[in-house]
């Protein structure tokens, strides 16, 4: 019952802003309906089967001492099986055969498939894909095809109806309605960058990667997650988009580049809350305060300060550090931005020009694109934590950059690379000039080491 009254509603209030050509077909037969428009959406999302070659984890590793430096329990012997998987994507263009979907329902797969509305089944291929974001691009050949067509996310409100669309379970095209129910979700630690829509139109797994849509049928967002109870294998009213605008930012580089090219700005910062406001007179709780700024960054050049902060990135309004990280780690490599900041109560604009991560300049090395976003230190004699151990201590990196997502993490130490020993960064210079392709690093993590391959 409440499910067909919030229908009556939907439908009455797309028959209220509609214009005249379009009332008459908001009902069918005298009955309120999102028929009609579905109608016109539902051929541009697409089913997504994946099939994979891999192992639980436990069973990748036969090595005692492996697993043991890993903490991955259990003897299982290594062995391979294909997997399948299931998941949704959008078509965004129509002529190219591009498809937008999510990263975690493409990874790793051997094959990819995709099933149109009318049944019809392609062979897809990879395009790009950006697993700190968790979106991906496949493309198929085909003709006839169906996109569709783009709203505006920044003019989401909380509180505007919404339809899901995708393929949950696997039982095929599935719609459901609601509400958007926030904006702007972070924080969750569900991926490196987070800006999500939240809504409670049923969103469960295999919807992921499809489509969240307003009452005129434009695309909002992609159902990427969903929030439940521990144990919960289903919507409890907790789905989360990528909004349409982020999708489609880091789309154009995935199609241009094959990956996303994140620069940085190089402060460290954190919530402007109430207390700091009246500490720092401003008149308000919105904003990221600066308390760090990396020398010879592209902060330091542009005269950004420790206690300014940011209010407004390009013209839009910066909310909190999390807004402000996903700005930054959105734009294009070398793009200058206009940042407004407070500082001591006055209105500052700076230009900053966006680089990309490396090391900092007293080090004068090219570093290989592998092991950019982390910061290095060289083992020193007299650090007796370490004993006699040389190579080069890793202290603090991005959590998007690809060595964090292979497993290595702060505090590792890099005893050598390609069989390459490294003890001074400058050594770096020397891997990154011989070695285009993987690295296997040799990395020790408190009494235990590995070789983890990165490529």
């Amino acid at each position: 019952m409440i499910a067909l009254k919030r229908i009556i509603l939907v439908s009455l209030i797309m028959f209220t802003s509609a214009s005249s050509a379009d009332k008459s077909n908001l009902f069918s037969a005298g009955v309120p309906s999102l028929a009609p428009m579905l109608e016109n959406v539902t051929p541009a999302v697409v089913n997504i089967y994946t099939i994979s070659e891999g192992e639980d984890r436990a069973q990748r590793i036969d090595d005692p001492f492996l697993r043991k430096f890993f903490n991955i329990p259990g003897q299982q012997k290594s062995r391979k099986k294909n997997r399948s998987g299931l998941g949704s994507g959008v078509i965004i263009n129509s002529k190219k055969g591009y498809i937008i979907t999510n990263n975690h329902v493409i990874a790793k797969a051997k094959d990819i498939k995709v099933k149109l509305h009318d049944g019809r089944e392609f062979k897809a291929t990879l395009v790009g894909a950006d697993p700190a974001s968790d979106i991906a691009v496949i493309k198929i050949i085909s003709k006839n095809l169906i996109s569709l067509k783009f709203a505006d996310s920044e003019k989401l409100r909380v509180g505007d109806f919404v339809v899901a669309i995708g393929n949950p379970f696997g039982i095929g095209q599935t719609v459901t309605s609601g509400i958007v129910s926030a904006l702007g979700r972070s924080g969750l630690g569900i991926e490196a960058y987070e800006n999500f829509i939240q809504t409670d139109a049923s969103i469960n797994p295999g919807n992921s990667g499809g489509a969240l849509v307003n009452l005129k049928g434009e695309l909002i967002g992609i159902n990427t997650a969903i929030i439940g109870s521990k144990g919960a294998s289903g919507s409890v009213g907790i789905g989360l988009a990528i909004p349409v605008n982020m999708a489609l930012d880091i789309t154009d580089q995935l199609i241009k580049f094959g990956k996303v090219k994140r620069g940085y700005l190089g402060v460290s910062a954190q919530d402007l809350t109430t207390d700091l406001s009246k500490a720092f007179g401003i008149d308000t709780n919105k904003g990221s305060i600066i308390t760090r700024v990396q020398k010879d960054s592209p902060a330091d050049t542009a005269g950004i300060k420790i206690g300014d902060v940011v209010t407004k990135i390009n013209g839009q309004a910066i909310k909190n550090t999390a807004a402000m990280r996903n700005k930054i780690g959105l734009l294009k490599l070398n793009s200058t931005i206009s940042m407004q900041l407070s500082r001591k109560g006055k209105i500052v604009t700076v230009k900053v020009k966006i680089l990309e991560p490396k090391i900092s300049k007293k080090s004068g090395i090219k570093i290989n694109t592998r092991l950019q976003g982390i910061v290095f230190s060289e083992i020193k004699e007299g650090m007796q934590e370490y004993g006699k151990i040389t190579g080069i201590k890793i202290v603090k990196m991005r959590k998007d950059s690809k060595a964090y997502l292979v497993g290595i993490r702060p505090n590792d130490i890099i005893l050598s690379i390609n069989n390459i020993p490294v003890q001074k960064i400058k050594d770096l210079e020397i891997v990154s000039d011989k070695n285009d392709s993987e690295l296997v690093m040799h990395v020790q993590r408190n009494n235990r080491t590995a070789f983890i391959l990165l490529k």
